[in-house]
């Protein structure tokens, strides 16, 4: 039998995962590419439709859709999110040596200030 959550305590619930294996809340990116290829793959099948009015192609159309708009905007996503996290640890590294090499004789800001007086 399971426990009962104690008050307070906030409640595990299961993971939303996406015909079973993609997780949309715990991989980046992932909700916002579904969202963006649902929505083009309606547009593109409506629009093929309403240009042509053949059903079966048009279904085809709105699948294509969906797949390029959820490719095209996960690598876009995926990209971004990377290129993010290589600056932030860039940035973690600055500070990291700032704090280790601070008012030492290995501080490149005091060796330029001490030069130039």
């Amino acid at each position: 039998m399971a426990a009962a959550p104690e008050p307070g305590e906030p409640a595990k619930e299961k993971p939303f995962k996406l015909l079973g294996i993609l997780d949309v809340e715990n991989i980046p990116c992932a909700r916002d590419s579904v969202l963006y290829g649902s929505l083009g793959s309606v547009v593109a099948g409506l629009g093929y439709f309403l240009l042509t009015s053949r059903i079966r192609r048009s279904c085809d159309v709105g699948v294509g859709g969906f797949i390029v708009v959820t490719l095209g905007c996960w690598f876009h996503c995926r990209y971004n999110y990377a290129k993010e996290r290589i600056q932030q640890r860039i940035a973690r590294e600055g500070m990291k040596n700032k704090i280790l090499y601070e008012s030492t004789h290995l501080d490149p800001e005091r060796k330029q200030t001490n030069s130039s007086s």
